[in-house]
């Protein structure tokens, strides 16, 4: 809708034509002020230029004067120059984008190109000769178009999809070249043209690998060092092994083998027409363009880079003499003196921040230097290089812009990290900054005073003190509150400030900074208030101040009036705001409206009380008290693609408007070119009478501010006389407040609570003391209700008195277990989910669970084989293959009575029976011959009943269908082998569940034996194992569970009862059996005695018994013997019994050992057997991994020859088109050779036929016009500046097609020279002249048409010789695919025909190692093992025979060197002997040796000697300190005489300085009378030389002698080295 809008004719203008004209009015723009945010640009030697927003500004850099060009059309996107042809070319940002070209210094359009393009271009770039343009776009095109501009011609254009390229240039010395670098990739493009058509050939160039190292990288198409493989077929690339077919597969490659390469950043052309590419890992590439090869070029040594990284990471390269210069990250330019393949660095210039872009001036004089916050500067090189900064970016986005009053002078700009700065209205210059280092949103200028005031993000307001326009001081600063600023706005006459925050609150500010900017009060509005607008009238004796917020839900907008008096300054802050600040609604006069219209701007209107509002939706001003809608100017200044105007500002007198757009941070500066004359009178008495009433204001503020005295209270001072009033009331338990950070709204809110406490206090403490009482009875209550019963007793929450917090506590509670509740059930949830999935997939999914078997004493444990059961399309496959093979076997048995019936025939009919009889015995042969011995057959399945009939022999396995058959086959056996393995280990584990019950019938005997004997044995009772019974992993018993059960209280309750009850009934029902009671008194609850108890069978003994034997009776003594008697047939019966019972454990012990160790026996050959299973189970898997081999390896042979195939027609196509070009090219050359051939005979026709054209004038004059005809005139070269060329490191390059064009006319020029009649031969009739000339100049054009023809068809010869040259790759190619083509079949036969055969051998049979394996088998044969055997036990006998003859000479020999060992060992003995004695002997004994060995009490010797030198330091000491009291003596009168000296030196100098006056005076006198002396002085001089002079004759005699000398050594050395020649 807005693109409509714009005029597409009409698409970029000059600044005096930048107006639109409306109801008579139109703007201008008058300056534009903007940074660069792309690269800049030099148009001519002294010019530069770059975009910004909607403009182009062009700086002259000798006078610092700019120059704007606007395009009406939008944004400018990027942007090119041409230095020879001053030409700037520039895109706008639109759909469907337009590329402008504009002549400079003119600034007149050209011409308008466009193209194709939808979204954007990204590059730009002109060719050195100027007549092409390039012009790069990414999204959704990628495409590159070479225009010829001039002809508004699109010469040729390529698209290569997903390359996003950051950087394009040409070739300076060759316009036919262009480099393309993006992050990723380099790739170098040529132009190749015949004639009139222009064809782009892309080149790719390899980088090297981060680390700098170049990779090679092999052929992944048709690779040439593949491994072979004589075992599983061949070897084939990773793009068939991937099953790649099409496109994909040339550019496969494994993850493995991609490393990560080098980024390039920036690049730039040598003279010598090769790269150099800067590197985001520091390196420095040089590529050759015609080669592409790559060099990684070596630093020469190592240079300390700042961040102390080993490589410099170049942001931006330029070319210079015999190196670079590079811009890093770190602000430093670098430059890089390369040699060869080696660079040196060092450091050029140092920046603050990063450099972005660097440029050198057409001349090389001066060096461009922008960096990446948008700051240029100029470095000019000469003796005293300069460094001049030409443009200085601003610190961050400008967020607001101001007029100082009254407007016609300066303003102000603000930027969001708090940058104010002070610009000249006249030229846009800067004359001031202040940093305050803070993030700013919005500013204003006071109309009443030099002041400005700015707001920030984190609620403060400063002020400024903008007197000094160069100088800008921060005078104040006020907190307001924690929400950010977001309107700043004074009403006219500057009487208050009104400031908005995001949170709602206008705050009421005294503007005059002699008021210290007093704060009166906040009022509260809406959140998202969009303005704040104000009017003052002069008369008038209160201010209107208007808000403007949206209402969203309704699309409609809010109005908010209100007005402050002027005269609040001077009234009691009581009387107009609360104690927390807030002005009172009353004293404002609020009033709210609605409008229906969703507003973006309003205003107050200064009569008749009208209210001006813009809707976004139409472009109308709307006035709210009259129905009318006008649109008085109209103006583009900025586009909608950079997001619109941020900021618009007008000055008082309303002739000077600023307009800051939202994001190209443009800042344009609008006059009025043309007003009505009612508006301007309107105006200017408005601003009059403004202007006197604000005179005396602004008087008086500006004297104020610039008084020497003036000081503005500082935040601390407000904050001290606050902090006075709150340790009034400040308790000792409340904290000290930082006071400096408080905002004043919330100072004010704690004055205000303060004020309630003191008011409030009696109250509060009665509340308190109330409080208190109550805690006290109910702390009495508490320890009254512990002393009661536990039924009486409350809970703690009972006494609580809060019912409302403890209901919120109940909630709390009920809340956070609802939680952990449904935390739980999702977590066991999830539990019981996975559990479910493994059990389904490892449990209920199994036909034949997995479980184990174990043995009762051998620790041997047998598995089952685990089986799915097979689905319906398993054994549907199944039944298919299986009747193939029964139908095949059918037909072959058919095919064989055929051939025989066939044969019988011609028998006799005697023979029929017979071979009737044979015909069955062949059939039989036939079903026998296809089950296959084991060994050709690959396993031992027949062992497990497996049915092989059915099976294929692996040598005749050559199919795809008959392989697949084969594997369903052979799973199919594995399947039938699982079985019935299975089914024996099911008799197995029911045995031996027989067996364990078995074991439990005669445990129990044996636990009654066990306690009849009272053993202490236990009984070995077996049990299935876990893993024998795998099912009870899936239930959960009780005793599992560590943790108690939950019980409810009622649970527990009715459990206690119930027992209780169970208990008390059984005790009844046993009270009440009478028959039971008297079994248990009389018979011991039994009514027989059973044999078992006799071993507990006690016999009493007879009461008298406890009397001595003296006095027992008769009576009593056979009592006796017979209580003995009994007591002896009792213990025989014990031992009988107890006998028998040891016989039976025993035999039942025995049978328990002997069972199980029967079924442990069972069950260690059902492990063999299962230990066979698994073997002939991996002999089938291992067949049936063969077979997938040899399918996937098929397969991968099919993408193969399919890939091969599908890349043959790629390439024939391609040949296709190359034939067709070459075809094309060669027509074209043809035809254009014939007009070559006919221009040059014509041009031959004119030089043969020029005598008979002059045939009627003589012979001579013939000649001579001949030799005029022949003449040419020298065309001058154009002159350059043996310093240009010395200085620009590209010297000349190649010329345009329009520097020809000024040639050709310069030559023609130079015709008319020749031509003047002054040169006409004498005697020469002038229409004869004439005529010569008019030939001659013929004769001139029809050679340059040669020239320029012989040159286009040496192109055009090129460009055919190039597209045969293409054709012949392709060719070449097209023959490599076929020859990989036929090698690839080839292998495909032989890998069809070789199989892979598994053949069963017996362990040992293999007698070679692994590494000794031959892999070819071309000539090996199969023979039977007994031969084998036999040569094996020959070879073994003579081995034998040969290991015993080895090991006697072994031994022989190891006598020998014993014995010679044992000679060496005694040698090296003596020697040792000989040098021991000899060592001995030459021994050094000392006096003190000698002495100590000679003396025998030699400790009592050196105690004499300690004690004599004892004795001699203490005698050495007393001499020292009578030598040490004397020097101290003699210091004392030396120090006397010192003194004395001293004096007498004083006495002297004293007596000198009297002298010296004197001699002063003498010497004064004598100056006086100087001329006397000046004979002598001169005498003096005289001589002084003289001696001089002789001494420097003595000097030079000297070294004259020192000479000689040293000249005849010299001689002399020579000769003495020259060769002496004897005459012979």
């Amino acid at each position: 809708m807005s693109q409509g809008r714009e005029r597409d004719e009409a698409s970029a203008t000059v600044i005096p034509s930048a107006s639109a004209h409306y109801s008579g009015a139109s703007l201008s723009v008058r300056w534009v002020q903007g940074f660069p945010s792309q690269n800049v640009h030099f148009v001519n030697d002294n010019t530069i230029c770059y975009p910004s927003g909607n403009y182009v500004i062009f700086i002259n850099l000798e006078t610092k004067k700019k120059t704007v060009l606007q395009c009406i059309n939008g944004i400018v996107g990027v942007m090119a120059t041409n230095v020879p042809g001053e030409v700037v070319a520039f895109s706008d940002r639109r759909l469907k984008p337009i590329i402008y070209i504009y002549s400079f210094p003119s600034l007149t359009r050209k011409i308008k190109l466009k193209g194709d393009i939808l979204l954007d271009y990204n590059l730009l770039c002109f060719s050195y000769c100027g007549t092409y343009l390039a012009s790069y776009s990414s999204l959704p095109e990628f495409e590159l178009a070479l225009w010829n501009w001039e002809a508004n011609v699109i010469l040729c254009k390529k698209s290569n999809p997903g390359m996003d390229v950051s950087q394009m240039t040409f070739n300076p010395m060759n316009w036919r070249q262009m480099c393309l670098s993006s992050p990723s990739a380099v790739s170098v493009w040529t132009i190749e043209r015949s004639n009139q058509e222009h064809h782009f050939r892309i080149r790719l160039v390899k980088l090297p690998q981060e680390d700098g190292t170049l990779s090679n990288e092999t052929d992944m198409l048709f690779p040439t060092s593949l491994p072979k493989d004589l075992i599983y077929g061949p070897v084939l690339p990773l793009s068939a092994i991937a099953g790649l077919v099409g496109e994909e597969a040339e550019t496969f490659r494994p993850k493995d083998d991609i490393y990560p390469l080098l980024h390039p950043t920036m690049h730039c052309w040598t003279p010598s027409s090769d790269l150099y590419v800067g590197c985001e890992e520091g390196h420095l590439l040089m590529i050759n363009t015609e080669t592409l090869k790559v060099t990684v070029l070596q630093k020469l040594e190592e240079f300390p880079v700042l961040d102390g990284a080993q490589l410099i990471n170049p942001l931006t390269l330029v070319y210079q003499k015999d190196g670079i210069l590079a811009s890093g990250i770190d602000g430093v330019i670098y430059s890089f003196i390369i040699k060869d393949t080696k660079y040196e660095v060092k450091p050029f210039l140092e920046f603050d921040g990063p450099v972005a872009h660097l440029a050198f001036s057409p001349s090389y004089k001066m060096l461009l230097i922008q960096t990446d916050k948008g700051s240029v500067y100029i470095y000019t090189f000469g003796t005293e290089p300069v460094l001049d900064k030409l443009l200085e970016a601003c610190d961050g986005k400008v967020q607001a812009i101001s007029f100082i009053t009254p407007g016609n002078k300066y303003f102000l700009t603000l930027t969001s990290s708090g940058e104010v700065s002070i610009f000249s209205i006249e030229d846009g210059t800067c004359t001031g900054r202040i940093f305050l280092r803070t993030h700013a949103t919005t500013l204003a200028c006071s109309p009443s005073s030099s002041s400005a005031a700015m707001g920030t993000v984190d609620g403060s307001v400063y002020f400024l003190n903008i007197l000094d326009v160069e100088s800008p001081q921060l005078i104040h600063q006020a907190f307001l509150s924690k929400s950010p600023v977001k309107i700043l706005i004074y009403d006219q006459r500057g009487i208050f400030l009104l400031v908005g925050t995001e949170e709602g609150k206008i705050f009421v500010i005294d503007a005059r900074p002699s008021k210290s900017f007093q704060i009166f009060g906040y009022t509260e509005s809406s959140k998202d208030m969009l303005q704040i607008s104000t009017v003052s009238h002069v008369e008038s004796d209160v201010v209107e101040v208007l808000v403007l917020s949206p209402l969203s839900e309704t699309g409609r907008s809010r109005l908010e009036y209100f007005t402050l008096p002027i005269m609040l300054p001077q009234v009691v802050p009581e009387n107009f705001a609360d104690e927390r600040g807030r002005l009172k609604d009353n004293f404002t006069h609020r009033y709210l409206y609605e409008v229906e219209h969703a507003l973006s701007s309003a205003v107050l209107g200064f009569s008749e009380s009208k209210i001006y509002g813009f809707c976004s939706q139409v472009p109308y001003i709307c006035s709210y008290t009259m129905p009318v809608k006008d649109t008085f100017v109209r103006c583009r200044s900025h586009s909608h693609h950079g997001q619109g105007i941020q900021n618009m500002k007008m000055s008082m007198d309303g002739q000077h408007i600023l307009v800051n757009g939202k994001d190209d941070n443009t800042l344009v500066y609008l006059k009025w070119k043309r007003l009505g004359s009612n508006i301007a009178n309107e105006i200017f008495e408005h601003c009059h009478q403004l202007m006197l009433s604000l005179a005396k204001t602004v008087e008086t503020e500006c004297d104020y501010l610039a008084s020497p005295d003036y000081q503005c209270v500082p935040p601390e001072e407000e904050t001290t006389e606050f902090q006075k009033k709150l340790s009034l009331y400040s308790s000792q338990e409340e904290l000290a407040i930082d006071l400096n950070k408080i905002p004043w709204i919330q100072r004010k809110m704690e004055e205000a609570v303060k004020k309630e406490v003191r008011i409030f206090t009696p109250r509060r403490k009665e509340i308190k003391r109330g409080i208190k009482e109550l805690a006290q009875i109910i702390a009495a209550m508490m320890e009254e209700n512990e002393k009661l019963d536990t039924i009486a007793k409350l809970d703690e929450q009972e006494f609580c008195l809060d019912a409302e917090e403890l209901e919120r506590l109940h909630d709390e509670c009920e809340e956070e277990v609802s939680k952990i509740r449904k935390d739980v059930e999702m977590h066991n949830l999830a539990k019981s989910y996975l559990t479910e999935l493994i059990k389904e997939e490892c449990w209920n999914s199994m036909a034949v669970k997995g479980r184990a078997l174990k043995c009762f004493h051998i620790p041997y444990v047998v598995d089952n084989f685990p089986m799915k059961e097979r689905t319906e399309e398993e054994l549907l496959e199944l039944s298919k293959v299986i009747q193939q093979k029964k139908t095949e076997i059918e037909c072959l048995k058919l095919r064989k009575e055929i051939v025989e019936a066939q044969s019988a025939a011609t028998m006799v009919k005697k023979h029929h029976e017979e071979e009737e009889e044979e015909e069955e015995e062949d059939e039989e042969k036939v079903v026998k011959s296809t089950s296959l011995p084991n060994y050709l057959l690959g396993s031992l399945s027949t062992d497990f009943g497996a049915d092989t009939s059915l099976l294929t022999n692996q040598l005749e396995l050559h199919s795809r269908e008959e392989k697949i058959n084969q594997i369903i086959l052979l799973k199919d056996i594995i399947y039938n082998i699982k079985k019935t393995f299975n089914s024996e280990f099911d008799a197995a584990y029911k045995q031996k569940e027989i067996e364990i019950a078995r074991v439990q019938e005669k445990n129990v005997r044996i636990a009654e034996i066990i306690s009849d004997l009272e053993l202490e044995e236990k009984v070995w009772q077996p049990v299935f194992e876990d893993s024998e019974k795998p099912e009870r992993a899936l239930v959960v018993e009780d005793d599992e569970i560590s943790l108690q059960k939950y019980f409810a209280p009622w649970h527990k309750t009715k459990a206690e009862l119930l027992t209780a009850f169970d208990a008390e009934r059984l005790q009844q029902a046993r009270l009440s059996d009478a028959r039971h009671r008297g079994l248990m008194d009389m018979m011991g609850g039994v009514l027989e005695v059973k044999k078992e108890d006799i071993l507990r069978m006690v016999i009493p003994q007879p009461p008298f018994m406890s009397k001595p034997d003296a006095l027992w009776s008769e009576e009593e003594r056979k009592q006796f013997k017979e209580y003995e008697k009994k007591v002896k047939e009792l213990n025989e019966e014990r031992d009988k019994y107890r006998k028998s019972l040891e016989a039976e454990l025993k035999k039942l012990q025995n049978a328990i050992q002997e069972n199980t160790q029967n079924f442990d026996e069972h069950l260690k050959r059902l492990f063999e057997r299962r230990v066979k299973a698994e073997m002939v189970i991996n002999q089938e898997e291992l067949k049936i991994n063969n077979i997938v081999f040899s399918l996937l390896l098929d397969e991968e042979l099919s993408s193969r020859e399919q890939f091969l195939n599908n890349y043959l027609q790629k390439k024939q196509d391609e040949k296709t088109k190359t034939s067709e070009a070459i075809q094309k090219a060669r027509e074209d050359l043809d035809v254009f050779k014939e007009n070559h051939d006919t221009l040059v005979a014509e041009d031959k026709v004119l030089d043969r036929s020029f005598k008979k054209e002059f045939s009627d004038i003589s012979g001579h004059q013939v000649d001579v016009l001949y030799k005029l005809f022949k003449r040419r005139p020298r065309v001058p070269k154009q002159k350059t500046q043996t310093e240009v060329n010395t200085l620009v490191p590209y010297g000349e390059r190649p010329g345009s097609g329009k520097l020809n064009k000024e040639t050709f006319a310069q030559l023609m020029k130079s015709m008319d020279e020749l031509d003047n009649v002054s040169n006409m031969p004498e005697g020469l009739d002038p229409s004869v002249w004439e005529h010569f000339c008019a030939t001659r100049r013929a004769k001139v054009e029809n050679e340059y048409k040669v020239k320029q023809k012989a040159a286009c068809l040496l192109e055009m010869t090129t460009f055919l010789r190039k597209r045969m040259e293409d054709d012949d790759v392709v060719h070449h190619e097209i023959e490599r695919v076929f020859h990989e083509l036929v090698r690839l079949q080839d292998e495909k036969v032989k890998f069809q025909v070789n199989l892979t055969v598994q053949i069963l051998l017996k362990q040992g049979q293999v007698e070679l190692e692994n590494f000794q394996l031959t892999l070819e088998y071309s000539d090996a044969i199969l023979i039977n093992k007994n031969i084998i055997e036999e040569l094996n036990s020959v070879i073994r006998t003579q081995g034998q025979k040969k290991v015993a003859s080895m090991m006697e000479s072994k031994e022989v020999h190891k006598g020998i060197y014993q014995i010679e060992w044992e000679h060496k060992k005694m040698e090296m003995e003596m020697e040792d002997l000989n040098q021991k004695a000899w060592d001995i002997q030459m021994l050094f004994f000392s006096r003190d040796r000698q002495k100590y060995l000679n003396e025998p009490n030699y400790e009592g010797v050196i105690a004499i000697q300690i004690g004599i030198m004892e004795q001699t330091i203490s005698v050495i000491d007393k001499n020292h300190k009578k030598n040490v009291e004397n020097c101290k003596k003699l210091l004392k009168k030396l120090g006397k005489c010192s003194n004395q000296k001293d004096v007498a030196n004083y006495n002297l100098s004293c007596n000198l300085r009297e002298e010296l006056v004197a001699v002063s005076e003498r010497q004064d006198i004598c100056n006086e009378i100087g001329s006397k002396l000046t004979c002598e002085k001169i005498a003096r001089e005289r001589y002084d030389n003289l001696m001089k002079q002789q001494k420097l004759t003595n000097i030079s005699k000297q070294q004259a002698e020192q000479i000689s000398i040293l000249q005849a050594e010299v001689e002399r050395l020579r000769m003495k080295t020259f060769p002496a020649l004897v005459p012979m």
